[in-house]
């Protein structure tokens, strides 16, 4: 589907211009945007670092703005026209373009429907800028867009991305209302977007400049109804990015495994004497070394009709996988994985980590009761008093979070890992992690 068809694009292409033509139609453009810069900046100030760390660059036949995090990429053609025909749109694409980055947007791409992510994003971006209730933003269309973030506020809750996002793949939006929405939210291209890991850099710092702005107009601005405006947006966006194989290290133990200790050993000395003495080290390598690795965890799925079993299989294999990977894996482990409802339905023990797939083979999903996450912390101290995990440091448990959590500590590490947003979501204990790991977005 075209992005965002409009009426930019038609008769865009000029022909027979000179290059003296082509040189002037880049100042204008330029200084447009400059300008348009600058009008945004009347009226939001905190944003100055945010453009300071854009560059412009002119790429003719690009449309809309376009930016891969670095570059905000323009066509001095459409530039021009939209400055032209009516100026506030020419600031609002701008800033449309900034808060895309802001709002970490274009770094948070884990999703299965990349066109309903970009519709979600611009409509955010949207809600937030017709909020600010700016005069020198407001286009004519406006009204009829309050009317759509009226019946989308009431359909989907707050309009950030993630809660739009998974509104449209719940209701399968269908192409006609895809269309229309573009037309309606659309004022960039987002064909320069990636996910994370290939501009983490980039990331960060956009990261670090949303803490900034956030903190200042928190602390310096007197206008309240702008620092609601953009909480939402900002706050989402510096939110800390879940690390699965961070956490894990967290329920690594200390212990002794066999293999050349490389911190120990000299191979100075024991080549030396193998040179001078034949088959005789002077030094034998240290059989033993002190590491940390996995052993012993429990991993709890929350059964209680609030997850499919295909969402259960993938975290299990991904949990699985990370444990396998580098030096987090140990030769022997000792794995519980619980159902439980309002009562433990199965508990299943793994200690070979190579018989993942056989498990997920003939793996079913039991209970469909209430939810009260006591029994499973009840169950694991008793393993733990019988010694059947001797090494137990954390445990995952992985649901909707609503549910009767314990009031004490355990003594081991505790990650809930929720499926996806919730604002009524009860609070979880101040002595567990939490993490919002559904398929589509990872954050904690």
């Amino acid at each position: 589907m075209v992005r965002p068809g409009g009426f930019f694009l038609i008769g865009m292409i000029e022909e027979n211009l000179t290059k003296e033509d082509t040189v002037k139609i880049e100042s204008l453009a330029r200084k447009a945007i400059e300008l348009s810069r600058d009008e945004v900046l009347l009226n939001l100030r905190f944003f100055a670092p945010a453009f300071g760390r854009l560059e412009f660059a002119s790429r003719p036949g690009t449309g809309l703005f376009a930016t891969d995090g670095v570059h905000l990429f323009y066509d001095p053609l459409v530039v021009l026209r939209a400055y032209s025909e009516d100026e506030p749109l020419l600031s609002r694409m701008l800033l449309h373009s900034l808060l895309h980055l802001l709002f970490a947007h274009p770094f948070d791409m884990g999703v299965s429907d990349k066109e309903l992510w970009d519709i979600a994003c611009d409509g955010a971006v949207e809600a937030v800028i017709i909020s600010l209730n700016i005069k020198s933003l407001e286009l004519s269309s406006d009204d009829e867009l309050k009317q759509r973030f009226k019946g989308l506020k009431q359909e989907a809750g707050v309009l950030s991305a993630g809660r739009l996002y998974r509104y449209f793949v719940n209701v399968s939006l269908p192409m006609r209302s895809r269309a229309a929405y573009i037309k309606s939210f659309a004022r960039d291209d987002h064909r320069y977007w990636h996910p994370q890991e290939k501009l983490e850099m980039t990331q960060q710092q956009w990261e670090q400049l949303s803490r900034r702005i956030r903190t200042e107009i928190k602390a310096f601005s007197a206008d309240k109804a702008l620092a609601e405006a953009l909480e939402d947006g900002l706050n989402s966006a510096t939110k800390r990015k879940y690390d699965y194989s961070k956490i894990l290290r967290r329920f690594m133990v200390s212990g002794e495994h066999r293999g050349i200790n490389p911190d120990e050993f000299d191979y100075v000395y024991y080549s030396y004497g193998l040179k001078l003495y034949g088959n005789l080290p002077l030094i034998e390598p240290l059989e033993y070394r002190e590491e940390k690795r996995v052993q012993d965890m429990v991993i709890a799925i929350d059964t209680s009709a609030s997850v499919s079993g295909s969402t259960v299989k993938d975290f299990i294999r991904r949990t699985f996988e990370m444990l396998k990977n580098g030096e987090h894996y140990s030769e022997r482990v000792c794995i519980h994985i619980i159902q439980c409802d309002s009562e433990i339905q199965s508990d299943t023990v793994i200690e070979d980590l190579s018989r993942l797939e056989a498990y997920l083979d003939g793996f079913s999903l039991r209970g469909f009761g209430g939810t009260d996450f006591r029994p499973v912390f009840k169950y694991v101290q008793q393993l733990i008093d019988k010694g059947s995990l001797k090494d137990m440091k954390g445990m995952v448990y992985f649901t909707d979070g609503y549910g009767i959590y314990p009031v004490r500590k355990p003594p081991y590490e505790v990650l809930f890992a929720f499926l996806n947003d919730d604002e009524y979501r009860p609070p979880v204990p101040v002595w567990a992690m939490k993490a919002v790991i559904g398929s589509e977005r990872s954050t904690a």
